[in-house]
């Protein structure tokens, strides 16, 4: 057989709030009922989700997820976070929802992470891509755990925990591999809300004696850490 689809379907709290971050996302509203059960469908290109509202449903609960694979998961990061910043004023960064920038994680393929406001999570990966259950050796393999802790498991403080000590058992790493360290840990602190942590984790990083080329090769990611830790300095007051 071909042309097979299947759909997931999703719980969330609020029917109307889930379809309107969806729609910040850009992805359009197709279907909607209120009897008998709350129900909606949003759709983008070929991507479509199926929402329905469960009454005293806790997001903070949810063990739903979905997997989509596409074919460039950078770029549609960069489009769902510019909707993001213009619907939101700012990043959702921590918390429900939010979204969580692509990266390499240990046992997985390159790709990001969106919560929604059901706290489903949808996890977009590179089409063709392959898993490799190789860490990496030294810190790289150490921040590539920590990113399946932190981003594919949803377990910041044991992200937090195994990338500062690997920190401490890998001191003299190569610089690129300590900054790259060092901005994942303000990106960490930042969805726990340690902003103490989140600046100096940053100022480290600046502080290192990068190359040129490794700056530029970073400087996406600095941006992006940047943005955060400005975001909670703001909120803070």
């Amino acid at each position: 057989m071909a042309n097979e689809r299947m759909y997931p379907c999703l719980p969330c709290a609020d029917l109307d709030e889930s379809v309107a971050f969806y729609e910040a996302l850009g992805f359009r509203r197709t279907y909607r009922q209120t009897r008998p059960n709350p129900y909606a469908v949003v759709a983008l290109e070929d991507m479509q989700v199926h929402l329905f509202g469960m009454e005293g449903f806790r997001p903070a609960d949810s063990y739903s997820t979905a997997i989509i694979v596409v074919p460039d998961p950078d770029q549609l990061y960069r489009d769902f976070a510019a909707r993001l910043r213009q619907a939101f004023g700012k990043l959702p960064a921590a918390g429900i929802p939010r979204i969580m920038r692509p990266r390499k994680k240990y046992g997985t393929v390159r790709g990001f992470n969106v919560v929604d406001p059901g706290g489903n999570w949808l996890r977009f990966y590179k089409l063709g891509d392959t898993e490799d259950e190789g860490k990496g050796e030294g810190l790289a393999g150490i921040i590539s755990v920590a990113a399946r802790l932190g981003d594919a498991r949803g377990d910041e403080a044991l992200a937090l925990k195994t990338l500062d000590s690997g920190l401490r058992r890998f001191k003299d790493a190569a610089p690129i591999e300590l900054a790259r360290a060092y901005l994942y840990r303000a990106e960490l602190a930042v969805r726990m809300n340690n902003r103490e942590l989140a600046q100096s984790s940053l100022r480290a990083m600046q502080a290192l004696d990068l190359t040129d080329d490794e700056r530029a090769e970073l400087a996406e990611e600095l941006a992006h850490v940047t943005e955060l830790v400005r975001q909670e300095h703001d909120a803070a007051g």
